[in-house]
């Protein structure tokens, strides 16, 4: 514990960080969006997840790996979502510069070179893919994206946006922040074949968006009356277990980086 919060680097003074932290630390940087979630769910909430995934990596795995956390980047790419009051989006062009200056500041100002993007908007996902590579190749960092939802080793999990999964999460989670009352049965609202082809399938991608009546229902797609506070803790259980293996790989990447 370091003032109170675990494993946190803005809980650090100035000289601990220099001290603390080494070349072989693991950063973890929770990676969020503003944006609607159907009117059961508040704007922030893949911001609170990543923040709370990234805790409870913490708290598992903090000795072991020497993990820290980073403050939250809490906006992201969410343009499916622009039809909302108060969804917000970095334009690409700005996402990437961003995540650019941050890693220059990581690596200016801490001595860790790894990073652990723990990304709580599926959105985020294409472009993250690609920005490895500059982390890598133009900053020295080691790093990789954690796509909790992905990771997770749940049968019948994921579904897209504000359904089962994510509002069970919540649910474990950040209870408080759920509107119960608010959530509507989305059975038969939207057509599995149309999600499967716009959505899922590897083959052609579209450019498809949350106000879309064949994938959605009031801005979600899947079904959060069937979520949980029982599955929402199988999911993040199932996700920090797997977290493990990403860091081993992590740490054995950079051996191969020197």
């Amino acid at each position: 514990m370091i003032g109170g919060t675990l494993r946190s680097i803005v809980a650090l003074t100035s000289p601990e960080a220099a001290r603390r932290l080494s070349a072989t630390s693991i950063l973890l940087l929770p990676l969020g969006a503003i944006e609607q979630h159907g009117p059961h769910l508040p704007l922030n909430t893949d911001v609170l997840i990543a923040e709370a995934f990234t805790r409870h990596m913490v708290e598992r795995w903090g000795e072991e790996f020497d993990l820290w956390q980073l403050p939250a980047v809490p906006v992201g790419l969410s343009r499916e979502h622009d039809w909302a009051p108060g969804t917000l989006s970095l334009s690409i062009q700005s996402f990437v510069l961003l995540l650019r200056d941050l890693a220059g500041a990581i690596v200016h100002a801490l001595p860790a070179r790894n990073l652990a993007i723990i990304n709580g908007h599926g959105g985020n996902r294409g472009i993250l893919e690609t920005v490895l590579h500059e982390l890598q190749g133009d900053f020295a960092l080691n790093a990789c994206v954690i796509h909790p939802f992905d990771l997770a080793k749940v049968e019948g999990q994921p579904d897209v946006h504000g359904g089962k999964s994510e509002t069970s999460v919540m649910l474990a989670l950040a209870p408080e922040h759920v509107r119960s009352d608010l959530i509507s049965r989305q059975v038969g609202k939207a057509d599995a074949d149309t999600i499967q082809a716009l959505i899922f399938d590897r083959g052609t991608t579209w450019p498809w968006r949350t106000d879309d009546p064949r994938l959605a229902n009031e801005g979600v797609i899947g079904d959060a009356a069937f979520a949980t506070p029982e599955l929402g803790h199988v999911i993040v259980e199932s996700v920090v277990t797997q977290s493990h293996a990403v860091f081993m790989r992590l740490l054995e990447s950079q051996k191969r980086m020197r």
